[in-house]
């Protein structure tokens, strides 16, 4: 990792190579890779942001897709966002990115998707550190490889836009609250009976009680896509709690608990029998050695259950495992 300063401008960039290996299928044995270059930028004393990119490869979750085949997942992210901060108190920005997600198997070559997303924010700066704004925001995703699939039902794309309150309030100290919802809708490119609006967002606390000690917790409700072939989005409603306990200066404990419901029926406007939603619980919990400031050891173990709903094919399993990690960096 480097981060190096040019003039009033920051560059940061980041290099990361994993090398990971499973005791059983070892045909899912992969090489990870990620990188990410990121340039903050100045001019005079009231205009700033970030210009950079990112690239990462890794093995596709299971979640949704059940394969015994390796099937990795390319994810290449570049934006370029700015504000100026034309009075003390008050600040407008805005931003572009764009995602694209490719994978590796031919049988989900029909998820391949790019997102292209266009965002304004106008924000109110207290001396507190706090900040409330309003957050427009226009998504646009489609799916190059599903241009002959509309007559089996297949959407080739979406468009959605939102508008949301863009908060963060810092309580005290210890405590920060960061809110980001609103509404959104959803709009189909080919089927527009699956077309979907409704309120959407996210509630994070950070809590540190105490100095070596931090907790944060979050709750949503909000669309998201979802890697099948029947169904490209979900309105998802969860929660999660995660602690972080610095137990010495070179020794971290992480944990985490997690439980996500995601309804179907509600994004995708198919006509199904039943109420289509399957549900997903998650518990893990993991140590970390730093024997140096630039090396990593960890181990984690992890419980993953869900229920769910063969008719799109989410199936219901549960998973144990464990796992080893080093890292360094140069």
């Amino acid at each position: 990792m480097i981060k190096r300063p040019i003039g009033r401008q920051v560059l940061t960039g980041q290099l990361k190579w994993s090398r990971v290996y499973f005791d059983h299928f070892d045909q899912l044995d992969y090489t990870g890779k990620d990188y990410l270059a990121d340039l903050e930028w100045h001019i005079a004393n009231h205009l700033e942001g970030h210009v950079g990119g990112s690239y990462s490869q890794t093995l596709t979750p299971f979640s949704d897709l059940q394969s015994t085949d390796r099937n990795l997942r390319t994810i290449r992210r570049e934006y370029v966002n700015g504000g100026w901060r034309f009075h003390p108190s008050w600040r407008v920005r805005g931003g572009i990115s764009r995602d694209k997600y490719t994978y590796d198997s031919s049988a989900q070559k029909i998820s391949d998707r790019q997102e292209d997303a266009v965002e304004l924010g106008f924000d109110y700066l207290p001396a507190s550190e706090s900040r409330i704004g309003i957050q427009l925001r226009h998504l646009k995703g489609e799916y190059p490889n599903r241009a002959n699939l509309a007559g089996l039902g297949v959407d080739q794309g979406y468009e959605q836009d939102e508008v949301k309150a863009n908060v963060y309030w810092r309580v005290s100290g210890i405590t920060q609250v960061q809110l980001l919802g609103g509404w959104v809708k959803r709009k189909n490119k080919i089927f527009s009976g699956r077309d979907a609006s409704g309120a959407n967002g996210r509630v994070t606390v950070y809590w540190a009680p105490l100095g070596k000690v931090r907790f944060t917790g979050s709750v949503w409700h909000e669309f998201a896509a979802v890697e099948n072939s029947l169904i490209s989005s979900s309105l998802n409603n969860g929660a999660s709690l995660a602690a972080a306990w610095d137990v010495s200066a070179k020794v971290r404990m992480d944990a985490q608990v997690r439980r996500e419901k995601r309804d179907f029926s509600a994004a995708s406007g198919l006509v199904l029998p039943i109420d289509v939603k399957d549900t997903t619980k998650t518990a893990s919990i993991g140590l970390t050695y730093a024997p140096r400031p630039n090396i990593q050891l960890g181990v984690s173990a992890f419980r993953d259950e869900r229920k769910g709903a063969p008719i799109v094919n989410t199936s219901t399993y549960h998973a144990n495992g464990i796992s080893f990690n080093a890292s360094a960096q140069f």
